[in-house]
């Protein structure tokens, strides 16, 4: 069944399977070590178990008779990150806790309920804490510069209010321009020049913009400045919000002196 947030099991888990790459990052952080029995083939981190754990395929392509073989206790999935269908086959016969992380807010509070439901609170509550400070120190730049975060090329995509991204950008004092929208939306250069950008940051994933991208870009806005951001530290909630703060105040100071 798919759980609730509030529901709690009656063992803690022994067999755990990570369909979502930065929560499998968090499990390991919670020293889930023995009880994460397979994770997908996009869970990269920690380099340790994407060398030694079973993949169960990708995220949007998951094995199913795999996990059901795994019979496991409790698997991890994401609205976003996971199908629908296969989420709701796999609920058919297991545990299936289904995250929905658009905000800090709520990912601390899905740290909070997987370090409830491994038995591993505690430790949850202590990571939570020591990313609520870290997130306190950001300096933010004295400007509300505007700004575009983008994901995708061919055609470009970035992001809109109601996601986890929006609210990094928020916390780095950065407006969004396409705030307005919702989830990722279809953007064109004109858009872009129509708002008067001022800051285009590339992600390195799920697109894997290069150098040249910013070469073609900053030549079609040559008022804006265009920077090649890490994905993973705008969209990985869990333990990698950890080491949010430091690379966002970092970022804002490489912005301020461009």
């Amino acid at each position: 069944m798919i759980l609730q947030p509030s529901y709690l099991l009656k063992d803690i888990p022994k067999r755990i399977v990570s369909l979502v790459p930065s929560q499998t990052e968090l499990l390991h952080y919670l020293g889930l070590e023995e009880e994460t029995a397979a994770i997908t083939r996009f869970c990269i981190h920690p380099k340790e178990w994407f060398r030694s754990k079973q993949r169960i395929g990708g995220t949007k392509t998951i094995n199913i008779p795999a996990i059901k073989k795994l019979q496991p206790d409790l698997i991890i999935a994401n609205k976003e990150e996971n199908g629908k269908e296969q989420v709701e086959e796999l609920a058919n016969d297991f545990n299936v806790l289904v995250t929905d992380v658009n905000s800090i807010a709520e990912a601390l509070q899905m740290i909070q309920q997987i370090g409830q439901l491994t038995g591993k609170k505690k430790t949850a509550n202590e990571l939570i804490k020591k990313i609520i400070n870290g997130f306190s120190a950001i300096t933010l730049p004295e400007t509300n510069i505007k700004a575009a975060y983008l994901i995708w090329n061919k055609p470009y995509m970035s992001i809109g209010g109601d996601t986890f991204i929006n609210d990094i950008l928020q916390t780095c004092g950065l407006q969004n321009i396409f705030a307005h929208t919702k989830r990722y939306p279809e953007i064109t250069i004109e858009q872009l020049k129509a708002e008067n950008c001022q800051l285009v940051l590339l992600s390195s994933e799920p697109y894997p913009f290069k150098q040249k991208h910013i070469d073609e870009l900053q030549q079609q806005l040559p008022d804006a400045k265009v920077i090649l951001v890490d994905g993973e530290m705008f969209s990985w909630y869990g333990s990698r919000m950890l080491y949010m703060p430091a690379y966002l105040n970092n970022l804002v100071a490489q912005i301020g002196q461009q």
